[in-house]
């Protein structure tokens, strides 16, 4: 049966310049970085959540012509939504990486479920980071 889940794809237009943010930015860490013929698999991970592994994967096959065109498009356009990021502090968290250089699209804001705030990686991923609290989900009509 399932244990967990081990991996999750994350688009990009350039595998290094994404390895790159996620590493120096983000402090993730960089885990397999290898060719199978034309194909390039790269992953990061957390040092938090070593078992997941994010597959920084450039559009193309397995994907139809077509579908890789529309992530490229949407990447081009900021319009792709990337992953939710746990932190303890969102606001000293946005503090950190918006000198860093980081992009944000929306400032920590009080949500029901905790505060948040809206990033933008290096190739048009949106990345939320979410200090959680605890809340009723039914309170949130």
């Amino acid at each position: 049966m399932i244990e967990n889940i081990s991996l999750v794809t994350v688009y990009c237009l350039d595998q290094d310049k994404a390895r790159d943010f996620y590493v120096e930015k983000l402090g993730f860490e960089p885990r397999v970085d290898t060719r199978m013929g034309e194909f390039r698999w790269v992953t990061i991970a957390h040092p938090n959540q070593p078992e997941l592994e994010v597959t920084l994967m450039v559009p193309g096959p397995p994907l139809s012509p077509e579908a890789a065109d529309f992530y490229r498009g949407q990447l081009e356009a900021g319009q792709m939504g990337g992953l939710g990021l746990k932190v303890s502090d969102c606001r000293k968290a946005y503090a950190e990486l918006s000198a860093a250089g980081v992009t944000f699209l929306q400032e920590p804001s009080d949500r029901p479920y905790g505060v948040e705030a809206v990033m933008r990686d290096n190739t048009g991923n949106w990345l939320v980071l979410v200090e959680p609290k605890e809340f009723d989900p039914s309170s949130m009509g």
